[in-house]
């Protein structure tokens, strides 16, 4: 099986927290200054990516997936498992909370439940986050909520770059002002807000609450699910792994030179975080800059990256 990297092109989302900043930091192309997300490796139809060149270019990531399952090992599933977003929260994300695979397949016509995770890229000084709450049960939970006991309630967590959260389904959370983040995540696009800090859209109107949703799918009490990162030192790359769970496993590779690798996957998802380099695979080299998202398909075992670049890596 002869197959190459498939390079993608990214999604843009406006959101009423988002920025500039992947403009600025990562030299995107985006039409508004409130774009908030970057899908840059997706499959999901509410915003799909688009194969940039070779044998498959004009594609969405969706119909490959569909027409040529081939390319990723064979692996079965209606859908493609995992999305790849870059965050970039300007101001204050919706307090919310995600459903897992049962709920959202009985609630949200089959959609997939959302467990995901956060690498912060950069984030202002002295940014936090909010991961979980401190009610001891649903009941409590509840009159918290309806009291608007917000500052008790959810918890503060400071963050700093490089740092990685685990965030299951069923966690009440939410990225703050001032935040850039790479996302992975089970390819859904169910949220329910929980609180949305009385702000108005662009019409004048408080957007939707889900309350009774997000109540009974919200994890209590909450639980903390601390990433414990295992560090490999290897020729010329750092291999960081975050996270191996049930939905994805993450990496960070910190390449300065040239560096070897073999993939025992069936297909990684993989995306430039910083500086450049290039990709060679069986003579042909791409190049890698900071902002690049790819697919290192089944065909693709042995594979070299050179320079000084980060990525983000992840498989199913």
């Amino acid at each position: 099986m002869t197959q190459s990297p498939l390079f993608l092109t990214p999604v843009f989302q406006e959101r009423i927290w988002g920025g500039t900043s992947l403009r600025d930091q990562f030299n995107y192309e985006i039409s508004s200054d409130l774009t908030g997300e970057c899908w840059a490796i997706s499959a999901h139809p509410n915003g799909q990516s688009i194969i940039a060149s070779g044998e498959h270019a004009g594609k969405t990531l969706g119909q490959l997936w569909e027409e040529n399952r081939d390319i990723f090992g064979g692996m079965e599933g209606s859908k493609f498992p995992l999305l790849t977003k870059i965050l970039d929260a300007n101001n204050d994300l919706s307090v919310q909370v995600h459903p897992d695979d049962a709920y959202a397949d009985a609630n949200e016509n089959g959609e997939l439940g959302k467990t995901e995770c956060w690498y912060i890229i950069d984030c202002k000084e002295g940014a936090d986050m909010i991961y979980g709450h401190t009610a001891s049960s649903k009941e409590e939970l509840v009159k918290m909520v309806e009291n608007g006991e917000w500052n008790s309630l959810l918890r503060r967590v400071k963050i700093k770059p490089g740092d990685f959260f685990y965030v299951p389904s069923g966690t009440i959370h939410a990225l703050c002002e001032g935040t850039l983040v790479l996302e992975t995540q089970q390819s859904s696009d169910t949220t329910y807000r929980v609180y949305d800090y009385n702000r108005k859209d662009d019409k004048g109107e408080k957007r939707e609450l889900h309350l009774e949703k997000a109540i009974e799918v919200s994890t209590v009490p909450h639980v903390d699910r601390e990433a414990q990162p295992a560090v490999a030192q290897l020729k010329n790359v750092t291999i960081t792994t975050f996270v191996e769970e049930k939905y994805f496993t993450v990496y960070k590779w910190e390449v300065n030179g040239q560096a070897t690798f073999s993939k025992d996957q069936p297909f990684l998802i993989c995306s430039v975080i910083d500086g450049e380099g290039k990709l060679v695979h069986q003579g042909e080299t791409h190049t890698l800059s900071k902002g690049a998202h790819f697919i290192l398909p089944a065909g693709v075992d042995e594979f070299e990256i050179d320079g000084s670049c980060s990525l983000i890596v992840s498989h199913i």
